[in-house]
């Protein structure tokens, strides 16, 4: 999953283990806002979340759509990404105190208890999972939990073991696609014989696993010092020349561009063929800018470039689709 944290003051990339550890904390600069913020990486929730709003409206097709259960499965998802979250910063705790990015976090920097995270962990995870299950099904809850176990119990360690690390969060990034299919009864209507709506998702699904390598390799890259002084084993750190990072940018990137036509198939909407094409052409072109200079510049640019390509993919899945009724009211 995506991580956005602005850097810090706390240290800077050629900053010594020795000095990150030594340096006071002061937390008298530090809100409880800014804080719980950073617990629970908002920007992140965020993304999450509109991923599973839009899975959800285009699984219910025409059919009406109940706005207490959409709620619902979104809070019930939000609280167990937030705990995800803050189980990731418990394991990695150690590294982030080695990293500009991340050493002033609550956990790298001492100003919450490892106890009393672990109990906002569990508090998170098993009522945020009972409120998918209650507003959505047991299915639902069941992708939750395991969008939960494979971002903290797999790729969190993996990312000190190996480069292919940023495949298997990207699984994790796209289950909550899942999470809002199955909420919306996505399997009956396969049974059903409607596949539309599957295919849609499926489609969209394929997407935010693609969307996801150029928008990581961009990070990897630029905090690629901080990695490798962190002995994180991202793809910029294994291969500092960056073509493989870039190769897999680029590779991704290009994929997506028949995946993202086919989001269209389904709707027949013209608006958003012209709308997947375009957005799509504008990623694989910042990616071959990346591939070719491999810089700071390039890769800001790339990054960037990913948050708006995947907003506008996402709202014109949502808007384009078949009109439909929530909560007694035409949309």
């Amino acid at each position: 999953m995506t991580q956005l944290a602005a850097p810090h003051h706390l240290a800077s990339p050629s900053s010594s283990v020795t000095e990150v550890l030594s340096r006071p904390h002061d937390v008298t600069r530090h809100s409880m806002f800014a804080d719980v913020s950073q617990l629970v990486r908002p920007r992140i929730a965020m993304m999450v979340l509109v991923t599973v709003f839009a899975s959800m409206w285009l699984t219910s097709g025409s059919r009406e759509l109940n706005w207490l259960s959409v709620v619902g499965v979104l809070f019930g998802t939000a609280v167990v990404a937030a705990s995800s979250s803050i189980a990731n910063q418990i394991l990695e705790r150690h590294t982030d105190r080695l990293m500009a990015r991340t050493a002033s976090r609550p956990l790298a920097a001492g100003r919450l208890s490892i106890r009393s995270a672990w109990l906002l962990v569990g508090l998170g995870f098993f009522g945020g999972c009972g409120c998918v299950w209650l507003a959505g099904n047991l299915q639902a809850a069941c992708a939750a939990m395991l969008t939960w176990v494979l971002y903290v119990c797999v790729y969190t360690p993996l990312k000190r073991v190996t480069p292919l690390n940023t495949a298997v969060g990207a699984v994790a990034g796209a289950l909550p696609i899942a999470i809002g299919w199955l909420a919306a009864d996505g399997p009956q209507q396969v049974l059903a014989g409607d596949i539309s709506a599957a295919l849609a998702v499926a489609s969209l699904g394929t997407v935010l696993y693609l969307w996801q390598f150029p928008h990581f390799m961009a990070i990897a890259w630029l905090y690629r010092k901080q990695y490798d002084l962190a002995d994180l084993k991202m793809l910029t750190v294994t291969d500092p020349s960056g073509l493989r990072a870039a190769g897999q940018s680029l590779a991704a990137a290009l994929a997506m561009i028949p995946v993202s036509l086919a989001m269209a198939v389904p709707s027949g909407s013209i608006r958003m063929f012209l709308t997947a094409a375009l957005a799509s052409t504008v990623y694989v072109l910042v990616s071959v800018n990346f591939a070719f200079r491999r810089d700071d510049r390039s890769a800001r640019i790339l990054l960037f470039t990913s948050l708006g390509v995947l907003l506008i993919l996402m709202m014109s899945a949502v808007a384009f689709s078949a009109p439909k009724v929530l909560s007694g009211s035409y949309l």
